[in-house]
């Protein structure tokens, strides 16, 4: 089982620094209880305010897409994006009841929601935030493992089986500014593997260091690729299920950075809207590694794989402007590419080994 209250305290001291009177919205299900109630005593010991809480109960977010009107899906609540801005730090717990809730609407409709809440998403990547997990039955079912299992994966992805977990971050962190230094000198990646050739520029972009403060577990080095240089053709090799959907494998080319050809093995249909969601929609945003040497298999959940060692994913849609990237879509959605069976990841023709 996972220690809830060191995994509390991990997210207060290392990733959200949560101080005197800080305003925190925390959004979970009621399957993380036992987080959120732990992260909810941390807060208040450090002097901060009783964290707002935000529970997705399970069947509400179908009963909206299915019934809501054109002009809900269109726009959102103005208190929704004015809390956003108030707000000093946000937290998100996945802990999903079902991860194939949202499997039978429409993907356009997700889309269009999607679209029209872009605001409200802006202002959160604006504030000081974190993405996590809790383990759940059905997170321990997508990933094929008994529920005890998963727990004690997820605790050793969150390097909670250390004796001390702030510092194993600051550690991980340390080695992968080394990563950075270099890959920042760097003109061109180019990705090879089974299916696999996609060259990206990166010259003059930031590289950043993602180490546990945004997302927990976290593990890797990323950046926004230049939105015109991508060329060749990638297949992602691992399964994603965003929002729910399964989508297996993905394999795009682009030309000058554009997507112009997109297929799936499965969800084919979600990829298409993906793409349709806007004119960012078929660019790329991100360019990621992964580093975590704690997670050493696909689970079916994105934060959790993409941070995979011996990984690549790259993003279509919303750039983050810290890595000097300038798309910008309602989209951001990571697919990664396993490089441990043969695959080859080279920065101006020298091999990149973390």
């Amino acid at each position: 089982m996972i220690d809830a209250d060191a995994f509390a305290t991990l997210l207060c001291e290392w990733c959200l620094h949560v101080r005197e009177r800080d305003y925190v919205v925390l959004a979970a299900t009621p399957l993380a209880t036992p987080l959120i109630r732990a992260f909810h005593r941390a807060a208040v010991t450090r002097g901060a305010w009783p964290p707002a809480l935000r529970i997705a109960i399970p069947g509400v977010a179908e009963d909206f897409y299915r019934l809501a009107s054109d002009d809900l899906l269109d726009s959102f609540p103005p208190h929704d994006l004015d809390e956003m801005e108030r707000i000093d730090a946000y937290l998100r717990i996945d802990a999903p009841e079902n991860t194939r809730a949202l499997a039978e609407i429409d993907p356009a409709t997700i889309a269009r929601a999607a679209r029209a809440r872009a605001p409200i998403q802006e202002a959160r990547l604006g504030k000081r935030w974190c993405s996590t997990i809790w383990p759940t039955p059905a997170l321990a079912q997508e990933a094929g493992m008994s529920t005890d299992d998963y727990a004690a994966f997820v605790n050793g992805a969150l390097f909670l089986d250390r004796p001390d977990p702030v510092a194993a971050w600051r550690e991980l962190s340390d080695r992968q500014a080394l990563v950075v230094e270099r890959l920042n000198r760097a003109r061109e990646i180019r990705i090879e593997a089974d299916g696999t050739d996609l060259r990206l520029r990166v010259d003059g972009r930031i590289w950043i260091n993602s180490n546990g403060r945004r997302n927990m577990p976290s593990g890797e080095v990323f950046t926004g690729p230049l939105e015109d240089s991508a060329n060749g053709t990638i297949r992602f090799t691992i399964p994603s299920s965003p929002r729910g959907v399964p989508v297996e494998g993905v394999e795009l080319t682009f030309e000058n950075g554009e997507v112009v050809r997109a297929t799936a093995d499965r969800g084919q249909d979600y990829l298409d809207a993906s793409l349709a969601t806007d004119a960012g929609a078929r660019f790329l945003g991100e360019l990621g590694i992964g580093t975590n040497i704690g997670i050493d298999r696909p689970t079916g959940s994105t934060l959790l794989d993409e941070k995979m060692a011996g990984t690549v994913h790259l993003a279509l849609g919303r750039s983050y402007p810290e890595t000097g990237g300038t798309n910008v879509s309602s989209l951001h959605w990571d697919l990664i590419c396993d490089l441990r069976a043969g695959g080859q990841l080279t920065a101006d023709g020298e091999p990149i080994r973390i």
